[in-house]
């Protein structure tokens, strides 16, 4: 059997985490959650935004090269590719400093031998008013837009597949999404931490539309639950990992903004997913809607 017909299939994992502001009992977390996906035979391993903290961006930028190194460590223990969600950062892909004493949101694939693929900045930069604690969120006060889009090889089994990245706000775009396709992605990372409001509306949605937007899967890694913040405040945030299929069909999600009995000892859920290469491959020339596009 050729390579064109081979049923090619890469194990996904999304993972769902509740994040505090203490990065070394967060990085334990997200240890045990790749060993435990990589046990399940995941190969993509896909982390939360903000995985080694919500909030102190700052403080944790000054530790960006020492805990991208770390992420990338247990990339190469587990031999997983792993989607480092993100890592608040103080410079620029180009190295150059962030002016206005801003940051940027960088996520990060590393491979299994734990080299950096790729690194996406965020481009789309949550600004809204909503009807929690919080009230209103600016991120574009604290971070600068990235202006690349990123679509980077995952090698497994004999296979290559495109991964297009995005973050979180990055989801309501579908511009950006058939960007990504337009480079060849099959795959979607949307690591996230949604609001507990925004993500009850839209979550599940808006994973399902960018996944028809663009015939690709999702992931939707997430943060959930109650985020203490030093000052006293709290964040909620929607948690519900998913995975939709090229279809629009979920293919596996966690039903929950909170850890349960099943998972609250762990610190962390997982949901998996296989992209099957070929199905979905037969299902674009089924529905040739890039070729139909007139507009973009």
């Amino acid at each position: 059997m050729n390579n064109s017909t081979q049923n090619h299939k890469l194990t996904v994992a999304g993972v769902q985490m509740n994040s505090q502001q203490d990065i070394d009992a967060n990085l334990a977390t997200i240890k045990f959650a790749i060993s435990d996906a990589s046990a399940q035979g995941a190969q993509l391993v896909v982390l939360p935004e903000n995985c080694c903290s919500m909030g102190q961006q700052f403080a944790t930028a000054e530790r960006f090269e020492s805990l991208s190194a770390t992420l990338a460590d247990y990339a190469r223990a587990n031999n997983v590719h792993l989607l480092a969600g993100s890592l608040p950062c103080s410079y620029r892909p180009d190295g150059v400093i962030v002016p206005d004493g801003r940051l940027r949101q960088v996520s990060q694939l590393f491979g299994p031998d734990g080299t950096q693929v790729a690194r996406y900045d965020k481009i789309h930069l949550f600004t809204a008013t909503v009807a929690d604690k919080q009230g209103s969120y600016n991120e574009a006060a604290t971070f600068e837009p990235g202006t690349q889009t990123v679509v980077a090889p995952i090698e497994a089994d004999n296979s290559v597949y495109q991964l297009g990245m995005m973050v979180c706000f990055d989801l309501r775009f579908p511009a950006l999404a058939q960007r990504l396709r337009q480079a060849g992605a099959d795959i979607l990372s949307a690591p996230s931490a949604f609001t507990y409001l925004t993500g009850q509306a839209h979550w599940s949605l808006l994973l399902q539309a960018r996944a028809l937007d663009s015939q690709c899967m999702v992931v939707g890694a997430a943060q959930g639950g109650d985020h203490t913040y030093k000052n006293g405040s709290i964040r909620q945030t929607w948690g519900h990992a998913a995975i939709a299929a090229f279809d629009g069909t979920v293919k596996d999600s966690y039903d929950d903004s909170n850890l349960t009995t099943q998972t609250q000892d762990k610190n962390y859920a997982l949901v998996f997913a296989d992209l099957d290469k070929h199905v979905q491959e037969q299902a674009r020339q089924k529905l040739p809607i890039f070729q139909c596009h007139r507009l973009a």
